[in-house]
């Protein structure tokens, strides 16, 4: 298990995180979301014993990660800039791979060589960004980790290269149980991989809860009150609504049935509740309104 708890770190004076907590459970796949800032690069170079944190503990499988040499060599991580030796082929990283890595598997390595389909001769600096990161996914899968831990890690796939490398990653959860972590904006990705999701700001981790119990707690509704009824009734707890004709739409804080018996007392013509997707709950989560996109006229 990750778990992180009152995580502060400051620079110069500035919290980039800010009591930040967040649990992960062995053998899922935790998506970390949040906007630019929020501080999610930062708690994972804390994951990954980059920095230290000035308090509270990151632990994974209850030990401290900080200057825990075993630990790390159980755990992988592709970060947005990964980094290689500047006149380094694949070849030459995979050696050096190996030496840190006591479960390295040059089996795997070599069987991986067909997947990703790039001469292992090449330097890797001339190689395109998205052959760069194949070969990120390549070496890391080779390490046979029991953490991954990735910032942004399908950034400049192509679609069927995206879905191969989430097809590996997926079956390492199923057959070995790794644990991965991962931040993306890319939300509808995650959507399709995460067991589980957290949302966080300003250096705070503000919600963690299952995909599944993330999509109960709130609802989208598409409603057509009675002839006459023009506004949303201002009782109702309503974090957003918008109108085009006679449809009103309307975010709510609650399960679908809950609302569908709330909204029943005025006798509306139509309620449908349509499911919420993951970038939907991140938006209104952050503040509804707030994190909408803004129409600006010039």
């Amino acid at each position: 298990m990750i778990e992180v708890k009152d995580a502060v770190k400051r620079f110069d004076g500035f919290a980039a995180l800010d009591g930040a907590s967040l649990s992960v459970p062995d053998g899922s796949v935790y998506g970390l979301v949040g906007p630019n800032g929020a501080g999610k690069s930062t708690l994972i170079r804390h994951l990954t014993g980059i920095y230290r944190q000035d308090s509270g503990t990151v632990r994974m499988g209850g030990a401290d990660v900080w200057e825990d040499a075993e630990l790390k060599r159980r755990v992988a991580a592709i970060p947005d800039d990964w980094y290689y030796f500047n006149q380094a082929s694949i070849r030459d990283m995979m050696r050096f791979y190996r030496g840190f890595y006591p479960r390295f598997s040059v089996e795997r390595y070599e069987k991986l060589k067909e997947v990703f389909n790039i001469d292992e001769k090449k330097t890797i600096r001339r190689l395109s960004k998205g052959m760069q990161k194949q070969v990120a996914f390549w070496l890391a899968l080779s390490c046979m980790p029991d953490y991954l831990i990735l910032d942004e890690p399908v950034d400049g796939l192509d679609p069927v290269m995206r879905r191969q490398v989430w097809s590996l990653m997926m079956g390492d959860v199923s057959e070995r149980g790794t644990t991965v972590l991962v931040s993306s904006h890319n939300l509808r990705e995650l959507e399709d991989v995460c067991d589980h999701v957290g949302i966080m700001d300003h250096g705070r981790v503000l919600l963690e809860r299952s995909l599944a119990q993330l999509q109960d707690n709130m609802v989208k509704l598409q409603v057509v009150f009675p002839d006459g009824m023009t506004e949303v009734p201002p009782e109702l707890p309503v974090l957003h609504s918008s109108r085009i004709g006679r449809i009103h739409t309307l975010i709510m804080r609650m399960n679908a049935q809950e609302a569908t018996e709330r909204l029943t007392g005025y006798h509306p013509m139509l309620v449908d509740a349509v499911p919420l997707t993951l970038e939907e709950i991140f938006i209104y989560e952050l503040g509804g309104a707030d994190y909408a996109v803004k129409d600006i006229v010039l």
